[in-house]
């Protein structure tokens, strides 16, 4: 059933899938229902690669979208130990894990989602080291953090995963990279399962954030049986 903030949340998302259509900040069209890939998101992650964050940052957790694969690049020829979630967490080990001492490609083709795929060693959340640093897609973003993703709930999946097992606090940062168009002057839709990003990074800015805003963990009320049943890990939490 769609809620009132459901719908409010895909107001917005539309709003900005079309925005940046229609000013041609994408590289094409069809970004509707994606995390949208972005003219600048190359810049962006270089911006973000110059941050000390970056730089005390030895242990990186990001998302598979194409706008985020400039930052893993970057994670990878730094010598960053790279996780990347499997596409919808669709595996009973929902995490890649990949190792720039042990890639067989550059790191760049290694950044890729499809060679990611192919290369990368699975790992289940238990095997997974601290993270210091959470790279976010996202749809639409304000300065106070508060964000809207694609509407798939993946990534606050994640998140809650990460600060249930312990390899995350509220002292990590989370890191969105965008275009300037998703960045947002007004108040979002924010459920109790949503994450805010401390720091929003576009081509041409940074914006610091806050305060951090972390679920302690998984929401079990807010999944469906559905969503619980396309997610192997979590349909075997729910068996148990």
């Amino acid at each position: 059933m769609t809620t009132d903030m459901d719908q409010a949340k895909n107001a917005v998302r539309t709003r900005i899938w079309d925005l940046l259509e229609r000013e041609e900040a994408v590289p094409q069209l069809g970004v509707h229902g994606r995390i949208p890939n972005f003219h600048g998101a190359a810049a962006a992650a270089e911006r973000l690669a110059a941050l000390p964050v970056w730089a005390d940052a030895r242990v990186i957790k990001a998302v598979p979208d194409k706008a985020q694969e400039p930052v893993r690049a970057l994670a990878l020829e730094a010598g960053r130990l790279l996780y990347m979630a499997v596409p919808k967490l669709a595996d009973e080990l929902p995490f890649y894990l990949l190792d720039p001492r042990k890639l067989s490609v550059p790191p760049a083709q290694a950044a890729s989602r499809d060679v990611a795929a192919r290369i990368a060693q699975k790992v289940g959340v238990d095997q997974l080291q601290p993270v210091d640093l959470v790279v976010c897609g996202s749809v639409a973003v304000n300065r106070q953090g508060v964000r809207l993703g694609k509407g798939a709930g993946y990534s606050d999946i994640e998140v809650a995963l990460l600060q249930e097992a312990g390899l995350i606090s509220d002292q990590t940062i989370i890191v969105t990279t965008v275009h300037g168009l998703q960045v947002v002057d007004e108040r979002l839709p924010e459920s109790e399962h949503d994450f805010r990003v401390d720091l929003i990074v576009t081509p041409d800015e940074v914006i610091r954030c806050g305060p951090p805003r972390r679920p302690k963990g998984l929401i079990w009320e807010h999944l469906t049986p559905e969503k619980i049943a396309s997610i192997p890990l979590l349909a075997a939490r729910a068996a148990r």
